[in-house]
């Protein structure tokens, strides 16, 4: 029982700093004003984080498991194959609220942890994308084998596209293309993503 009560602690703390970070941004946030809203003593913080780092990386890891829930509830909507790979996708980014959050983790000195956080998005959507894909395969509007490995590429590019926000027309029409591609489906059938970038 005591274990829980320390993790509903810790997720307590998590929810004020997510709300502080987002309002104030992640350098601005201080523990000491964690602490203040938590109403906690300095020790119960740092038994439950080495420091605000650590702290960061609890928060990501609160905000996947969050968006992997969510990820999983779009399996059973009804929407058409490509409308619904690309939701799940969109489920792991992070919403427009949370770019304070996101430009912490890509600071230079949380590089190990952004690839840490990278790696764990892609194998909590790996296994979702890939039901997504067969769905699609068995309705034949998508045509390829080695399911996870090419879900997993497909992640890698649009994380690797998304996460810079600066990109062309071009730019657009090839990942469209390679994902096309990539999944075995007919020219165009994703081409409502453009739409959706606008």
């Amino acid at each position: 029982m005591k274990g829980n009560k320390g993790e509903k602690r810790k997720h307590e703390l998590l929810k004020i700093a997510y709300r502080l970070i987002i309002s104030k941004g992640y350098e601005e946030t201080s523990i000491d004003e964690i602490i203040a809203q938590a109403q906690i003593a300095k020790g119960t913080f740092y038994y439950h984080f080495k420091s605000k780092e650590e702290m960061l990386e609890a928060l990501i890891n609160m905000m996947i498991t969050e968006q992997t829930e969510r990820a999983k509830q779009i399996l059973s909507a009804q929407m058409p194959v490509p409308q619904k790979a690309v939701a799940v996708i969109t489920t792991f980014r992070p919403n427009q609220d949370e770019e304070t959050i996101k430009d912490a983790l890509n600071r230079k000195d949380n590089i190990i942890m952004h690839e840490k956080i990278n790696r764990r998005v892609i194998d909590e959507a790996v296994p979702i994308l890939s039901k997504v894909v067969e769905e699609g395969i068995e309705q034949g509007i998508l045509e390829c084998d080695n399911i996870n490995e090419r879900v997993r590429m497909t992640l890698i590019i649009s994380s690797d596209m998304f996460d810079h926000r600066e990109f062309t027309a071009a730019d657009i029409d090839v990942f469209i293309d390679t994902v096309e591609k990539i999944l075995g489906a007919k020219k165009d059938t994703f081409n409502f993503i453009r739409q959706l970038i606008r």
